[in-house]
């Protein structure tokens, strides 16, 4: 299972690719948005890891090319973009065929329902915007906004600013704790520090989730009053 692992791991993905770890971490991004088979991929750690690495004191404690932080800012953001209109287009194009496969390795059927839930909990503007910072979930909601016909103009305006709070946000913060964090023990901090940022941008769907559940128990009966859902 040390290949899974590895996959996952966006250390090994910036060490493998080398110098062409920024290009790398575009195409990832655009992948992992925009393609089914891409929702493995590290999103939110590779983010933050390639900001931790564009700064040069860590990447060289590394040794690696330091990434650079202007083509992130500007090209991870388009590609993240990008990726999602794929998946709004494939998903209005093919429909449910789109998912009309066998469950598999790559593929659970479950994903796909995960996504319809959350789109149908939060709502089309909402959902896309949560959606970024959802493993798995950030992967099947843009095929499925495309499914449950989503305007293309309405996608593409929520999934621009979805898009642009998730990249930057994260280069960001990884570039900010590089800075900060002694460079050769950077390692002992990178899983810990992913795992904190992955905790921490669950916490508004956390917060909406506890909010729908109060709004369904406090139902208004015809005589005014409430009644509690059990």
């Amino acid at each position: 299972m040390d290949w899974l692992w590895n996959l996952l791991d966006p250390t090994w993905w910036l060490t493998m690719l080398g110098a062409f770890a920024t290009i790398g971490v575009l195409a990832i991004i655009f992948a992992e948005t925009g393609l089914l088979l891409g929702f493995f991929l590290p999103g939110d750690s590779l983010l933050v890891a390639a900001g931790i690495f564009s700064s040069a004191a860590v990447a060289r404690g590394m040794d690696i090319e330091p990434l650079s932080l202007p083509v992130l800012l500007i090209g991870t953001p388009l590609c993240a973009i990008a990726g999602a209109q794929l998946g709004h287009f494939l998903g209005a194009r093919f429909g449910r065929k789109l998912f009309d496969k066998p469950d598999s390795r790559l593929f659970k059927r479950e994903h796909v329902v995960r996504a319809e839930e959350f789109f149908e909990k939060f709502g089309p503007a909402k959902a896309v915007i949560l959606a970024r910072f959802v493993p798995i979930v950030r992967t099947f909601m843009n095929p499925v906004a495309g499914v449950l016909e989503m305007p293309a103009k309405r996608f593409f305006l929520w999934n621009v600013v979805g898009g642009l709070v998730w990249v930057e946000s994260l280069l960001l913060l990884g570039h900010f704790l590089g800075s900060k964090v002694d460079p050769k023990a950077i390692d002992k901090y990178i899983l810990p520090g992913v795992f904190l940022i992955v905790l921490i941008s669950l916490i508004p769907i956390i917060v909406e989730v506890i909010k729908k559940r109060r709004e369904r128990n406090n139902i208004p009966e015809p005589n005014g009053k409430h009644h509690r859902v059990h």
